[in-house]
């Protein structure tokens, strides 16, 4: 840890991540005030290097000067971590490759596997001290003065931004994802202090046994991009011929034992028996059989963790957390009272669980995760002026941009929408979002291929008024899903209605928004009126391989390329020339 004189005023932390998906947060007096992602200002999706756009954006935010922050804390030291903080081309590399925007060449499969080798040992002196002496010079040349650098575990920021971020005066804490200082997840219990709430570990999960690392080569093997599309192997899981428990060969390759994950194989032995599957099995059995290994492991990991804990109240984070469906299982199979699932669950997330592991370090008491619009948001002025320079748009103040946005959906359009402070994580949630009707094959078909240009067995998720989930949903228990990290079974008698967000076996994922005065909710609501359904499909506003559009620049520039008539945006309604 590297130690300035920290100046006198309120207790500003900075969180910082510097790894895939970079991003930064800031506190304030426990507030969280700001947190975004390098990717929507490099539009570099899932950028990799330090992320100076989002710190500058955070501290703009919180109206604060570099050198008026305290403290800083920085997540991830492990010797991988520190040599790519030092050799940035590395770091390069391997995003270039990974992204598909560079030719493999003959040394690409040994690298792969020095890389894997390498992110599974634990930080030591060394790695600590290069990430240190590194993260202060970036800082520093950023203006930061009279500070406190702080490093936190991997894993330990994982568990505070979901033991944190559920609001949970107790519960059990579970971090899985594919490694990250030599750990592959963790257990633990929170309980709220007398000024903070304290993490007690139960246990680590060893890098060796990684369910990540599995999944992440499986998405690979199926030419899918790893730390990207896994969720396209878990949806194209669900159009497989079942493969029965007994005859699926990858079931072998983990045990779950006293809260231990285990393999019997190596990793090049399990690499070598996972190209051996990809070449005998169709690709949608390769998908199930790797899906419903994950389902089986983490399931009984977590049926251990609560035996042993007693806990059923249940807070999770890191990248596995992303999987619905294993969520809806954990859920729905385990007897959970409540299930927390923090919405930036990836790395993405760890800035926001790096300042609270540091807050929490410090006894500086933090507000629970509310809203998740964290990001840059732009007044009616700035976006006027901006489409004064673009060709071909026309621009037109509206009364109400939730009635206009409603009408047009209604119709059986599709309509851009750009409204407010852009949300932090990985899901539109309805402030750069793209809306159509949920109850469209055709549109859905059309939207996927030619608009987002998706592969075809991706499904999208609705967004619902919260009152209406007990009418659609079989599972719904009066506990809101707000921000789409828990898949649901529709009920029959309402597929139809959703046709158009609902997976192969009768899923959704939904964001469950209240009934208030939110443009959001808003529009839900006079969706309600004209169709008698307050539902939406929503997916990210973004084109193809693009992260998610931040500012109103963005969202002009994919609003001229793409094949869609209408945007509202801020108090405006956006056509082109010649749209009706």
């Amino acid at each position: 840890m590297i130690s300035y004189p920290i100046m006198a005023g309120p207790t500003a932390i900075l969180g910082v991540w510097d790894g895939h998906d970079a991003g930064s947060a800031i506190l304030v007096e426990g507030s969280l005030l700001a947190a975004a992602n390098e990717e929507r200002f490099t539009r570099r999706k899932l950028e990799v290097h330090f992320p100076e756009a989002s710190i500058g954006f955070c501290l703009r935010q919180a109206g604060l000067r570099p050198d008026q922050v305290s403290r800083v804390a920085l997540s991830t030291t492990d010797p991988s971590k520190a040599m790519t903080r030092w050799l940035p081309s590395l770091k390069e590399e391997n995003y270039l490759l990974r992204r598909r925007k560079k030719l493999p060449d003959w040394a690409t499969p040994y690298k792969r596997r020095f890389k894997f080798w390498v992110t599974s040992l634990r930080p030591n002196c060394l790695s600590r001290a290069l990430s240190s002496l590194y993260a202060s010079k970036r800082l520093r040349a950023m203006g930061f003065r009279d500070f406190e650098l702080k490093l936190v575990d991997h894993h330990l920021c994982h568990a505070h931004s979901a033991a944190v971020g559920s609001g949970l005066p107790t519960c059990l804490v579970v971090s899985l994802d594919g490694v990250g200082d030599g750990s592959c997840g963790g257990v633990w219990e929170w309980a709220e202090g007398p000024r903070a709430g304290r993490l007690r570990e139960v246990a680590r999960l060893e890098a060796w046994a990684s369910l990540g690392i599995f999944f992440e080569t499986v998405t690979h093997l199926m030419n899918f991009r790893e730390v990207e599309d896994e969720g396209k192997v878990m949806t194209l899981a669900d159009y497989a011929c079942p493969v029965p428990d007994a005859d699926n060969p990858m079931l072998r390759m983990f045990t779950v034992e006293d809260l231990r994950l285990a393999s019997p194989l190596s990793r090049r032995s399990a690499q070598v028996e996972l190209e051996r599957l990809a070449w005998r099995f169709p690709a949608d059995q390769f998908a199930f059989m790797a899906h419903r290994t994950v389902e089986v492991n983490v399931l009984e990991l977590f049926r251990q963790a609560m035996a042993k804990t007693g806990m059923k109240d249940v807070a999770y984070a890191g990248g596995i957390a992303a999987n619905v469906k294993v969520n809806r299982l954990i859920r729905e199979k385990l007897g959970v009272r409540s299930l927390f699932v923090f919405p930036h669950m990836g790395d993405g997330g760890l800035a926001v669980g790096g300042a609270w592991a540091l807050a929490s370090e410090l006894g500086v008491p933090c507000e629970p995760l509310g809203s998740v619009f964290l990001g840059p948001g732009y007044a009616d002025e700035e976006i006027e002026r901006l489409a004064a320079a673009e060709r071909g748009i026309i621009l037109e103040k509206v009364a109400s941009p939730a009635k206009t946005a409603a009408g047009l959906i209604a119709s059986g359009e599709a309509v851009f929408w750009f409204q407010g402070r852009m949300e932090y994580g990985p899901r539109a949630l309805g402030a750069r979002s793209i809306l159509a009707r949920p109850d469209s094959l055709p549109l859905k078909d059309s939207l996927n291929l030619r608009l987002k240009r998706r592969a075809w067995h991706q499904p999208f998720g609705p967004s619902m008024l919260a009152c209406e989930a007990s009418r659609l949903l079989e599972e719904y228990r009066d506990a809101p899903n707000p921000y789409m990290t828990v898949a649901y079974m529709v009920k029959k008698d309402c597929r139809g209605s959703l046709a158009g967000v609902i997976s192969a076996d009768g899923t959704c994922r939904p964001q469950m928004v209240p009934e208030d005065d939110s443009p959001y909710s808003h529009l839900l609501q006079e969706l309600r009126r004209l169709t008698g359904l307050g539902a939406v499909l929503n997916t990210s506003f973004n084109r193809h391989g693009e992260p998610i559009v931040c500012s109103p620049e963005d969202a002009f520039r994919a609003f001229s390329q793409a094949a869609v008539d209408h945007m509202v945006i801020g108090s405006f309604l956006a056509k082109k020339a010649g749209a009706p």
